[in-house]
């Protein structure tokens, strides 16, 4: 007897709880937990120092948040000197983050930490089929992100209409 494929929905809880488990062991294994920069100062520096200048707007779309969070999350990362703000060259209203030399030795150091302990728990963990499967699953996950799927309606989980299957 053939194994049922998973439900979408389950798939997709199963989904987002190895992911949750995955990047609170990365945070744990490589000291984000006790370090100065909560994981969205971290993930906004990353995109200051791997792109172009760009606007708290761009950097909220980017990160899927509010462009008044990012702008919070902005002033921490230039009050801290990891990133600068100037007018944009082309349109003066316009104020463009760019990262500073310790904002780029800040993130590079928080990424070689996580990349370290990742790479090992790949090597060992993993199997040569299976890192050749991670690779696909990397490029899968990468086209969900950037799916143009419209957002869900947020519904109370505690109501009739918006609760399909009640999960711990």
């Amino acid at each position: 007897m053939e194994a049922e494929e998973p439900l979408t929905s389950d798939l997709a809880l199963q989904l987002v709880r190895s992911m949750d488990r995955l990047r609170a062991r990365i945070r744990s294994e490589t000291g984000m937990n006790t370090g100065p920069w909560s994981r969205s100062q971290l993930a906004a520096l990353y995109r200051v120092v791997t792109g172009p200048p760009a606007t708290t707007s761009d950097l909220a779309a980017a990160e899927y948040m509010k462009p008044q969070s990012m702008a919070q999350t902005l002033a921490a990362l230039e009050k801290n000197g990891l990133v600068t703000r100037a007018p944009d060259p082309t349109d003066g209203r316009r104020v463009l983050f760019s990262a500073t030399r310790r904002g780029r030795e800040e993130a590079d150091r928080w990424l070689r930490a996580r990349e370290s302990w990742l790479a090992s728990a790949i090597e060992v963990a993993l199997t040569r089929d299976e890192r050749s499967d991670l690779t696909a699953l990397v490029r899968m996950l990468e086209r969900l992100a950037d799916s143009d799927t419209g957002p869900s309606p947020r519904r109370d989980p505690g109501s009739a209409a918006g609760e399909t299957r009640h999960r711990p």
